[in-house]
């Protein structure tokens, strides 16, 4: 409590200050002195250039938008070292993410998973099933709260939309080439190469430009066994006519191997936290009897998870015991848990197109189509393999316009129109045979805890069945509106709905479906959302806001499919609802801006095993700065302090450490233990607080750059990021020490040359990140430690 306390005095007093300090600056500053553009000092890339659309859909500066949102740049990306989404809470509040088993592919924001989206359209989803990139992005825009009725449903918590290179920059073609090529190298015998070209694509009244993006990884990586390779193209093309018309179309293909699953370090005690004693030892009762370097299902026997229900311990296993090099040894943070056998090979294609034209008086009409197709087939050793292959296609029109009165004392913006998704996708998994416990990492992957996988065949040409085959169908017919009306240039209410029409046919054809989801089940139903914002400039450029959001969005699975089990019982859609008030303020003509919000939010999450919805309660408080000191400095603060209350009872399935299951180590570590309702422990039967998320999240960076010089420029850029304590969830679950990191950067240019150094963990901190899902309790992921790139960059 006394943390979250400070926090709010700390951002109330940083608004309050900046007000003073803005309303001083305009009393006392001479009006004959010439300044230098906001945007010219800006070297960073912190402020914003042009309205976004994102959260509204109509263009509105997320300064002057009455919710809680930032964004990031491509030159703060670059400036920041910033490679990864799981590294945008430097400069988001409230983006700290727990482990997807070492693969970046979403973020946390608001302690719940986000959505991402591709200009304004939502991906399949992507929960570590393939690392999502920054590179090829123009700017990345981070949501805190529901996507806005034009961007379609979506639960409360938080998005991220991101914007790819183009040839239009600020509402303007290229009128000459441009492009660059870069060459990566880096610790852990890092290797990227990427180029880019823009072009200008005018003819006759026609008026455009082309953008391609190209990207190739091959990787070491600071964990041993994990080698990342990937493939990247990306193409956007914009064309206008002095009609208005216009015509946008481009898209991305993406391939990767090698960004294996992992969940890091297992046999969890707080001695191997706090201390890296890891216990040895490994099981020999089972044998790899035909030499195929695993275990098959007739040489497990039956399945190595054993059911915990409370009471006294199960009974002992033998092939659940540790009977050979029994001890304790250091253990290294680059060994985790790998084998050769562990793979996950990924494509995704992602294509738009956007048809429309304006009319006079700012009138638009726009039809636009999007489609996203993801594949994946993916084993990591305890036991998990899985195969994805799913797509998504979307139509969308709206009707964009103004109206206003003669004195403009009152003005409507507003977007409507029609959209209709439709998805179809099979997802398979095994989880007939799970342990993670049953390696010794430091003894290396054997033959003996290598668990089998369909995608190798047996003897006779029969592999191990897909338990998981679950083929989904699911389409959304969606009208929706939103009037954004302002008065007197002060007030604002912003109105937003839609109404849904949802249909869904699901079935599970796997080994282990019941009668009922073997045959499947289909539903429809309607369902509305709506959000309700207003907010006032008042003076010393301050301006207090207040929204409220009711939504209702898909409850989707890891692959974007819809379980079968949730369809009798009306789980498959959920509610969700937000409350927030904030302050937001800019000064110094644009260059300090900072925003303070409370908020309160309801929501569901999926538990992907059992197909059990659980509800989450969240509030907390967030505080963010920018401010382009002069043309040479600038200064960026995020922070946020929140709790996450998992609404009891929790029926979901969790994989459980020995201690939870009153069994030692030495018995237990050669299967594995789960509940099969979390309510199988008294205290998690009753609301109580999702720990694996921090309550106190902030970072501090600063910039300097040189002015151009004779001998070019060069700049330099420091950070600091603060995590709070996290733990387990079960009762008396390992503690994870709160832990601050920093990072720098540095670039030197002239000409067309730059290059640029980042040092990420610049003090070689260990620390460690609890891992998401269902394996929360019985893996961690021990943090990287210090690791230097170098790029080398020529611009033409």
């Amino acid at each position: 409590m006394m943390r979250r306390n400070y926090l709010n005095t700390v951002g109330l007093a940083l608004i309050l200050a900046a007000g003073a300090a803005g309303a001083a600056q305009a009393q006392d500053a001479p009006a004959t002195v010439e300044e230098v553009t906001v945007i010219a000092n800006d070297r960073a890339g912190l402020i914003e250039r042009q309205p976004s659309n994102t959260v509204l859909g109509v263009d509105k500066p997320l300064i002057e938008t009455a919710r809680s949102a930032s964004f990031a740049s491509d030159l703060t990306l670059q400036r920041y070292g910033i490679e990864t989404v799981d590294d945008l809470v430097a400069v988001s509040p409230g983006t700290f993410t727990a482990s997807f088993y070492n693969v970046p592919g979403s973020v946390a924001v608001r302690g719940t998973l986000a959505e991402v989206y591709f200009r304004g359209f939502k991906r399949i989803e992507n929960r570590g099933t393939y690392p999502t990139l920054l590179s090829a992005v123009q700017q990345v825009e981070i949501v805190r709260g529901p996507p806005t009725a034009f961007n379609g449903p979506g639960k409360v918590g938080g998005f991220l939309n991101f914007v790819p290179k183009t040839a239009k920059v600020e509402g303007a073609y290229l009128t000459a080439p441009t492009g660059q090529v870069e060459v990566t190298v880096g610790s852990y015998d890092k290797k990227n190469l990427s180029a880019q070209v823009g072009l200008p694509a005018s003819f006759g009244a026609v008026d455009g430009g082309v953008y391609l993006y190209g990207e190739l990884e091959d990787s070491e990586s600071f964990y041993r066994g994990v080698s990342p390779k990937h493939h990247l193209l990306q193409l956007s093309s914009d064309f206008s006519t002095p009609e208005g018309y216009f015509v946008s179309f481009g898209g991305m293909y993406y391939t990767s191997e090698g960004y294996v699953q992992t969940p890091g370090w297992n046999r969890l005690t707080q001695d191997l936290v706090d201390n890296q004693n890891y216990i040895r030892g490994r099981d020999t009762t089972l044998v790899d009897a035909d030499g195929n370097g695993r275990l098959t299902p007739n040489e497990i026997g039956s399945g190595l998870l054993k059911g915990y229900f409370g009471g006294g311990a199960p009974s002992i296993d033998p092939r659940f015991t540790l009977d050979t090099g029994l001890g304790v040894a250091k253990i290294d943070p680059r060994d985790v848990f790998i084998s050769e056998r562990d793979f996950s090979d990924t494509e995704t294609q992602t294509y738009y197109l956007d048809v429309g034209r304006r009319f006079a008086g700012d009138h638009e009409v726009k039809a636009q189509l999007f489609y996203d197709q993801l594949t994946n087939q993916r084993f990591v050793s305890y036991g998990f393999p899985a195969d994805y292959d799913t797509w998504v296609a979307e139509a969308r029109l709206t009707y964009t316009g103004e109206f206003a009165t003669a004195e403009r004392n009152l003005v409507l913006n507003t977007v409507s129109g029609l959209s209709w998704r439709t998805f179809e996708g099979e997802r398979k998994e095994s989880t007939a045979y799970v342990a993670l416990d049953r390696r010794d990492i430091l003894a290396g992957a054997q033959p003996n805890d290598i668990l089998d996988d369909p995608f190798s065949e047996e003897p006779g040409g029969i592999g191990l069945p897909w338990n998981l085959h679950n083929i989904s169908k699911w389409h959304d017919r969606g009208a929706f509106a939103v009037a954004d009306i302002t008065i007197y240039d002060r007030l604002n209410l912003v109105l937003s709905g839609r109404l849904d029409d949802y249909s869904v046919k699901s079935q599970d054809v796997g080994t282990q479906a019941s009668a009922g989801n073997r045959l499947g089940y289909k539903d429809a139903k309607g369902k509305g959302t709506y959000s309700v914002s207003a907010s006032y400039k008042a003076p010393l450029g301050l301006m207090p806001y207040v929204t409220y959001a009711e939504t209702a969005a898909l409850e989707v699975s890891q692959a974007g499919d819809i379980n079968p089990g949730q369809v009798p019982n009306g789980s498959w859609i959920s509610d969700s609802d937000l409350r927030e008030v904030g302050l937001k303020g800019q000064w110094l003509d644009g260059a300090l801006v900072a925003s303070v919000s409370a908020y309160r939010q309801t929501r569901t999450r999926l538990n992907s095993v059992n197909n059990t919805v659980v509800g989450h309660r969240s509030k907390g408080v967030e505080v963010e700065a920018r401010w382009v000191v002069n043309q040479n400095l600038s200064l960026s603060f995020n922070g946020n302090n929140q709790q996450t209350i998992v609404k009891g009872p929790n029926t979901g399935f969790y994989y459980i450490p020995t201690f939870a299951a009153r069994t030692p180590g030495e018995l237990g570590y050669g299967g594995g233990y789960a509940v099969y309702s979390y309510a199988t422990f008294p205290s998690r039967a009753v609301d109580y607080e999702e720990t694996t998320v921090p309550d106190t999240v902030a970072s501090l960076y600063a910039t300097y750059t040189s002015d151009v010089m004779n001998w070019g420029q060069a700049g330099l850029t420091a950070g600091v990021k603060y995590v709070g304590e996290t733990s387990g969830t079960v009762p008396g679950a390992v503690v994870y020490p709160e832990y601050t990191t920093a990072t720098a950067s540095a670039f030197y240019a002239r000409g067309p040359w730059m290059a640029r150094l980042n040092i990420e963990n610049l003090f070689d901190k260990l620390y460690f990140t609890p891992v998401a899902d269902v394996y929360a309790n019985v893996a961690v992921l021990p943090s990287m430690g210090r690791q230097w790139r170098l790029t080398v960059q020529r611009s033409f």
